[in-house]
């Protein structure tokens, strides 16, 4: 396996999406075109699946230094009722295009922190979503928060609007490691807001992992998951730590480089992690995430209906998830856009009554069909390749050297990732990549993919 892990450790997209990012072209797109996909995505589906919905709350008292998500500094609580009113203003502006009522299945509140917004001001957010819209039997709602700056009173308010689905941001108990990353809360913390949750009524409870932090080490892997299987969360996330200086160096630069785990070392501390894991009776899902046999993530996974998105594995599918808020990105199946990532800008474009787009990307036909094979082998390690399709039969074509060394098995229909070959999905997914073939960047952009 080392041998392995050298091989194939290379910069790679985690394939959120497809096209990836930063290979967007901006061809065709433009806010008209978006606005035009949003309805017919809309018109295609709201009626059968409903829309997602994912607000972006960017706040954040203090940095984690292991972060690498857009965010905003400060202690200064004033924000909070002046982004949510430009948040409810955007969405007032997706309500226009729809013309009429939405049907809401997914509801996600991410960050930053979610939870540094007062209770009463994410009840004033839910309510002015939820108004006049219709929110589906089987619909799932969530929220990330911090265990740190989560009441009582957060989880209450939340579960009274549906939600019932909690994601803790935990990434690792040992003190070292949490001093390193300025991230730092006890078991103890965790416990507390991991029980309550449980009594007000939630019945999901995700905790977020991470291996591969600086400073952290086999024993700190072994202890944080011994604990965290100890509250017995329903999922759990165990992320690879994207070490990306070049793009968030200054959050970055509260270690060396000699201090974060590399190549092998990173490896074992993820093979340990998912050892315990499984022991313990959790469930493999996907890429990186886990979940119990009672969890809906693993009766997905069983009934090969797991999908991937911007914010991860799913047990919801919908063709239209519309991102609200400063940086979010929606996805109209045809289209993906993102909007500003400046507070001010985002603010000033939504009073002046515009969406707030800053870039985006209209995918073509090959785009749509590579997109279909990327996300089966994210979530389902398999796809299955019509004869006329020469983009993925091309993309299957890169993967001789990986059927050599037992991570894949090519048919003449399809590609099936083996189990040895699921920790390298993200190298699979590359060959399919199209647009990283012939664009080949210059520097650097990705993680590595081990």
């Amino acid at each position: 396996m080392s041998s392995l892990i050298a091989k194939y450790n290379v910069p790679g997209p985690r394939y959120t999406s497809y096209p990836t990012v930063p290979f967007w072209d901006g061809g065709g797109y433009s806010g008209q075109r978006w606005q035009s996909l949003v309805r017919r995505s809309f018109d295609e589906t709201n009626a059968s699946d409903g829309i997602s919905v994912y607000v972006h709350l960017p706040f954040c008292e203090t940095p984690c230094t292991f972060c690498g998500c857009i965010k905003k500094f400060t202690r200064d609580h004033s924000v909070e009722a002046p982004y949510l009113g430009a948040v409810l203003k955007e969405w007032a502006l997706y309500r226009e295009i729809f013309g009429a009522r939405p049907r809401v299945r997914e509801l996600h509140l991410g960050g930053g922190t979610p939870t540094f917004f007062s209770a009463e001001n994410l009840r004033r957010l839910v309510d002015g979503l939820l108004r006049d819209a219709v929110v589906v039997p089987d619909h799932e709602f969530g929220f990330e928060a911090n265990p740190g700056s989560t009441t009582v009173e957060h989880l209450q308010v939340l579960h009274d609007a549906g939600f019932r689905r909690l994601s803790l941001g935990i990434q690792d108990f040992d003190p070292v490691v949490q001093q390193t990353i300025n991230r730092v809360q006890s078991v103890e913390q965790v416990a507390v807001v991991t029980n309550a949750a449980r009594e007000v009524g939630y019945d999901s409870i995700n905790f977020d992992l991470i291996y591969g932090l600086p400073r952290q080490r086999l024993d700190s892997v072994r202890d944080t998951v011994a604990e965290a299987i100890k509250l017995r969360p329903d999922r759990i996330a165990f992320y690879g730590y994207a070490h990306v200086p070049w793009i968030k160096g200054i959050a970055q630069r509260r270690f060396t480089e000699a201090d974060i785990p590399r190549d092998a070392e990173k490896r074992a501390l993820y093979d340990l992690g998912r050892e315990l894991l499984l022991d313990a009776g959790y469930l493999e899902i996907g890429m990186d995430h886990f979940a119990l046999p009672t969890d809906s993530l693993s009766r997905s996974s069983a009934a090969h209906t797991v999908h991937r998105n911007f914010m991860g594995y799913t047990a919801q599918h919908t063709q239209l998830s519309v991102g609200l808020g400063m940086s979010a990105i929606g996805d109209a199946w045809y289209a993906f856009s993102q909007n500003e990532k400046n507070a001010v800008d985002y603010a000033r474009r939504v009073d002046a009554g515009e969406l707030p787009l800053l870039r985006g990307h209209v995918l073509d036909e090959e785009d749509l069909r590579l997109r279909r094979h990327i996300l089966e082998l994210m979530c389902r390690f398999e796809t299955h390749i019509d004869a006329g399709d020469s983009s993925a039969r091309e993309g299957a074509s890169r993967l001789d050297e990986m059927q050599r060394d037992g991570l894949v098995e090519l048919t003449d229909d399809g590609v099936r990732i083996t189990p040895e070959g699921r920790p390298f999905v993200r190298n699979v997914c590359m060959a399919f990549d199209a647009r990283l073939w012939r664009e080949k960047p210059r520097s650097q952009l990705f993680s590595s993919t081990i």
